[in-house]
């Protein structure tokens, strides 16, 4: 059985569903990327040819103490 979660307005419950597609859709791997996740992605872009990047993308990774 399933976890069941209470929402005290319709708001919490919106946040919660964006919260979960969102790193739902950001630890998905795709098959167009060759099995990479969108993030694995542009860091191999990124170590291919950082001249296509206005900043380097391991710098916008989340960090533990946010």
């Amino acid at each position: 059985m399933g976890k069941r979660y209470h929402y005290d307005s319709h708001e919490q419950l919106r946040a919660h569903l964006a919260d979960f597609v969102s790193a739902y859709n950001f630890g998905r791997r795709l098959k167009t990327l060759r099995g990479l996740t969108p993030y694995e992605a542009i860091c191999k872009a990124w170590s291919a040819d950082p001249s296509r990047f206005r900043s380097n993308p391991l710098h916008q990774m989340l960090g533990p103490n946010i």
